[in-house]
């Protein structure tokens, strides 16, 4: 048995990455390791948080030790974390990093913990070159990367940004794991009754955060382009967008009324608790990741895991994780092309996609996650 510590967002902190730390734990602590998370006091300031609320009210974890300590903007706080986990001495420490604004935090309580020439560092890297730039990016990662002894990524366009920056530490590419902590799938019929949506309509699902780097907007323009065709198979399309604004939510209302679309979407823009995601995933007969740039995306195993299939744009990682035609269609990131595969989505038929999907899906285990963070 192991000593494994994680760092990053767990409960009462809200979101994917806290829900993948948990999922982590629980894997490291069923093969019999000493497993607990080291989390956030603080994670962002107020004003550097786009959404509502950085806390979930859902209980915590069941079985899972968490330890909310790390305060992102005090370097006071970053040595006495580091001062601690140098003293506790894990075989592992494994480090989520997803955004250059916790590389000085990150980096400084991971080089203090190292000092006891014990402890090896694994960072899971979700980001290497984030999404939306900001000054100093490059200096915070790379002082974040020194830091670390080994990398797992979870797409080829992370791995190939990492190699950027380290080309001679050990580096694995493994698939993101399903998330399966959301409860089994329910039929469709009765995931819609849960949700107050008509049976007979077709409907898509655009699901997680709204950023301007994931789409919608692309998307909406799809949407009004699909209204003009008299396909009998998209008749009464619903494009159902469920998921938190961390964007200008305006922009979005003024696209929507300028197109004459309101009533062809059904809009659920807050943050959906994990107790109501099945019957969002269930609910959709596709869902639809129209983004403009991404690495690997967490709404994908999740659809897996649903068994959904995926409309997902010809960027990053994510053609390689939904294969053309069988776990799902891939388009190019314009609003004809995302149209077109929609159209296209509803010749094929859902059931078409399932022996795929399900033959897929097996290749993202959390198991492989463990013994592949313990091998590097």
């Amino acid at each position: 048995m192991g000593k494994i510590i994680i760092i990053g967002p767990a409960h009462p902190l809200r979101g994917g990455l806290a829900t993948f730390n948990h999922r982590l734990a629980k894997e490291f602590t069923d093969e019999g390791d000493d497993c607990s998370i080291y989390s956030f006091s603080l994670q962002y300031p107020g004003f550097l948080f786009p959404g509502k609320t950085q806390y979930t009210d859902d209980p915590a974890p069941a079985h899972i030790k968490i330890f909310s300590v790390i305060n992102s903007i005090n370097p006071f706080n970053w040595l006495k974390v580091g001062t601690t986990l140098k003293k506790e001495k894990p075989e592992i420490i494994v480090v989520r990093y997803w955004l250059p604004l916790m590389g000085p935090a990150l980096g400084t309580i991971l080089r203090i913990t190292r000092r006891n020439s014990y402890t090896r560092i694994v960072c899971i890297a979700d980001n290497i070159i984030p999404h939306e730039h900001r000054l100093g990016d490059k200096s915070f990662t790379k002082y974040f990367l020194k830091a670390c002894d080994g990398f797992i990524t979870m797409s080829e366009k992370v791995l190939n940004d990492l190699k950027k920056f380290e080309k001679d530490k050990p580096a694995k590419l493994v698939h993101h794991p399903l998330y399966d902590t959301f409860g089994e799938p329910v039929l469709k019929a009765e995931a819609r009754t849960q949700l107050g949506i008509g049976n007979s309509e077709p409907v898509i699902l655009f699901f997680g955060f709204i950023r301007k780097y994931k789409g919608l907007d692309i998307l909406l323009d799809a949407i009004n382009i699909l209204k003009k065709n008299p396909n009998s198979a998209i008749r009464n399309l619903k494009l159902m967008v469920a998921g938190e604004f961390y964007d200008d939510e305006k922009q979005y209302s003024d696209q929507i009324d300028r197109l004459g679309i309101r009533n062809d979407l059904i809009l659920r823009t807050d943050f959906i608790p994990d107790s109501e995601v099945k019957y969002y995933l269930c609910a959709a007969d596709v869902v639809v990741q129209p983004y403009r740039n991404a690495t690997q995306s967490g709404v994908t195993p999740l659809a897996y895991h649903f068994e959904k299939p995926m409309i997902v744009t010809n960027v990053g990682g994510l053609p390689s994780l939904v294969p053309h035609e069988k776990a799902g269609l891939v388009a190019q990131p314009n609003a004809q092309s995302i149209a077109d595969a929609i159209l296209r989505f509803y010749q094929l038929g859902e059931d078409y996609f399932l022996p795929h999907l399900r033959s897929e899906k097996e290749k993202y285990s959390w198991g492989n996650l463990v013994k592949a963070i313990k091998e590097i």
